[in-house]
Parts: C-alpha cells; sequence; structure tokens
C-alpha cells in the first residue's frame, strides 16, 4: 500500500495531525456488527457502457479499509460499521453474499444484469477479502453481465480483475479517487495517493482488458467527493469540473461518478457541521457540473445521498426533490437539457453563495 512522503507524514503535522484527529472521532463509536450480515444491499438501475442495467448493490461487512483504520478520509464513517477485530471469514463472507442473493430472490422478477460490491474499503485487498472469497464471489456471479467492485488504486491487479473476466463477465473497478488534485485529495480528504496512481490502476484495467479478449471487457469508474471540508462551494464546483474532464480523458476511465459529500457520523466533517464550519452541497451546484460536463467522453452520473436533509446535499427543500428527479433523469439519459425544466427562487441564494463565500465566512449560508 501506498504511504504518504515524509513531508505530509511530518509528526503532528500534515496527514499524520489529520490522522490523530480521525482516530479519537472513530474511538468514540460504540456499535458492533454481525459479520454474517451484509451491511446493506438493494436493487436499483444503473447506467453501464451496455446501456441502462438492473442493478444488484452489496455492501459487504469486512474488518473495513485499512487506511481508514489508520485514521482516514475525512468525510468517511463507513468505517464505523465495519466488524471488529479487522477480518472476516471466508464462510462469514459468503454467508453475506447468500443473505444478498435471498434479498434479490424476494423483491426482483429476475435477477440483475449489473452486480456492485462495495466493501466500505477495497474488495481487491485481500486483507479484506482474501483470494478464496474473491474467486468464490467470482464464480457466484459468473453468470451476470457486468460487475463494479470497489478498491483503492494500490490493490487493482490485472490478475484479480482476470479471476472475474474470465468468466465472461465485464468488470469495472470502482477507485475512490475523490477530486483529480492532489492537494485536495492530500488536505482536505485526507486520501495518500497521487492522481498518478489513479493512471496506474487504469493502465492496470487496460492490460486485463486487453487479456480478456473476445466481448469481455474491465474498465474503470472514478467516484469524485464534491465538496470536502475546507472549500467553498465555488471552490468545489470548479474542482469537480476539472476532476471530471480529467477523468474522462485517462484511457480506461469510462464511467465518473460524483458524490455529493454527506455528513457521516464520527467524521471530521460531522465535527466541522456540528461547529457550524460545514454545510453539504447545494443541489444547483452537482446540477450545474452535470451540465458542464454532459460533452465529456465518459458516462457522468451523480447519486446525492441524503438529498434534502441538512446532513445531505440540499437547495432550500421546496425544490430538493424535483431538482433531485432531474439528477436522476440525467444519470439514465445523459440529457443535461432536463435541468431546464426546474427552477426554484433559491437559485438567486446559490449564485450568490457561489459569487461570495469566500473561506473565512464559510458557510455563508446553511
Amino acid at each position: 500500500m501506498s504511504k504518504p512522503t515524509p513531508e505530509v507524514y511530518e509528526q503532528g503535522k500534515g496527514m499524520d495531525a489529520h490522522n490523530q484527529a480521525m482516530r479519537e472521532i472513530r474511538s468514540r463509536k460504540e456499535a458492533s456488527y454481525d459479520p454474517h450480515e451484509p451491511t446493506r444491499v438493494w436493487l436499483d438501475e444503473d447506467n453501464t457502457p451496455d446501456g441502462v442495467k438492473t442493478s444488484l448493490t452489496i455492501i459487504l461487512n469486512t474488518g473495513g479499509c485499512r487506511w481508514a483504520r489508520a485514521g482516514g478520509c475525512t468525510m468517511c464513517g463507513y468505517v464505523a460499521e465495519s466488524v471488529d477485530g479487522g477480518s472476516v471469514s471466508h464462510e462469514a463472507l459468503m454467508d453475506q453474499i447468500d443473505i444478498c442473493l435471498e434479498h434479490e430472490e424476494d423483491n426482483a422478477d429476475e435477477t440483475a444484469d449489473l452486480i456492485k460490491i462495495y466493501t466500505s474499503g477495497s474488495f481487491l485487498d485481500e486483507r479484506e477479502v482474501g483470494a478464496e472469497s474473491r474467486r468464490a464471489i467470482a464464480d457466484t456471479f459468473a453468470d451476470r453481465e457486468r460487475i463494479v467492485l470497489e478498491s483503492l488504486p494500490d490493490f487493482v491487479d490485472r490478475e484479480k480483475i482476470g479471476d472475474f473476466t474470465q468468466h465472461g463477465i465485464h468488470t469495472d473497478i470502482a477507485i475512490g479517487l475523490e477530486t483529480a488534485t492532489d492537494r485536495v485529495r492530500h488536505d482536505c480528504v485526507n486520501k495518500y495517493f497521487d492522481f498518478t496512481d489513479f493512471e496506474d490502476a487504469c493502465a492496470e484495467a487496460a492490460v486485463a482488458d486487453e487479456n480478456a479478449g473476445g466481448d469481455t471487457a474491465a474498465g474503470i469508474k472514478a467516484y469524485l467527493l464534491m465538496k470536502p471540508p475546507f472549500l467553498t462551494e465555488s471552490e468545489a464546483v470548479a474542482d469537480m469540473i476539472s476532476s471530471v474532464e480529467r477523468c474522462a480523458d485517462v484511457d480506461g476511465c469510462h464511467t465518473v461518478s460524483m458524490n455529493p459529500c454527506n455528513v457521516q457520523r464520527y467524521t471530521m466533517v460531522d465535527d466541522l457541521y456540528f461547529n457550524d464550519g460545514y454545510r453539504p452541497p447545494w443541489l444547483w451546484s452537482v446540477a450545474h457540473v452535470l451540465e458542464e460536463t454532459a460533452a465529456v467522453d465518459a458516462i457522468v452520473v451523480s447519486d446525492p445521498v441524503g438529498h434534502g436533509s441538512d446532513r445531505g446535499p440540499h437547495n432550500c427543500t421546496e425544490c430538493d426533490d424535483r431538482v433531485q428527479k432531474a439528477i436522476k433523469d440525467f444519470d439514465l439519459r445523459q440529457d443535461p437539457s432536463v435541468f431546464e425544466q426546474v427552477s426554484c427562487e433559491c437559485e438567486l441564494t446559490w449564485e450568490t453563495v457561489i459569487e461570495r463565500e469566500r473561506s473565512f465566512n464559510q458557510p455563508l449560508t446553511r
């Protein structure tokens, strides 16, 4: 696993200071979780390079992200839902998969074409999901069309991807890049790797794609974070537009998913929020970025979790559902004209925030 340079890891400064703060915040967690139960599972629809597909999304309950155990990202509370002790057995992981398949059988008319597996860490990190479990999961879903697997770039490896492509499954690796700007990723998100590491992971996926041959594809889905802490609304918007464009220009990256930040428990963002130092992004900002990047050579989507709530991306509450519906419509059709059909008086407030908010007065509005 990559490590921060000595300069950013100097004791008591940079990432070291962030990690100290994050470890203290995460220590407040009291809940524990059953290693035989998945964290979440649900059915949905997703836009893929092969069109819109019914999806089964699985969040496996593992020992959690190893970077999060060191301190981790300023906005991520998912490690608080991980199993205590740092590891989950093969048998327990397969029990979780069985529960997810039962959920699908009970709630869907037919099996989903697309499987999405997340661990709130890295599926390809063998400390979280061992090789035996990875290959058994590949066997389990060998009859599906496409699978998405979450991983940090360190663990993206052509042989691991090959465990899935050998079954003829189109395989996408979802990387939490957060931003294409290294300084923002390091200082605002507290994520250790560089954009070049993301490019290297895309290159590994490209080799896996070539090795798969025939009609089976492998590629990268980049996850970006809209408005990490310490950025103003306008800075966050500019960073997202630039990041989407840079990701779309990397060979092998066919989809960019922009995730507006929401306030999760046991995080630095949570502490800032309760001290009036953070507001989740405006939904108008999400719509604006999608409009501005609609022409890039990639599928660009967004899923504002917790939209309309104080802790999630929101506008004025009156228009939140309408704007969220337009965003979902854009995800499926990639047509920016959907945003011309929604308006609200609060757009003027958002425009004022974009124009006047500065780091010393943020958040300018709640």
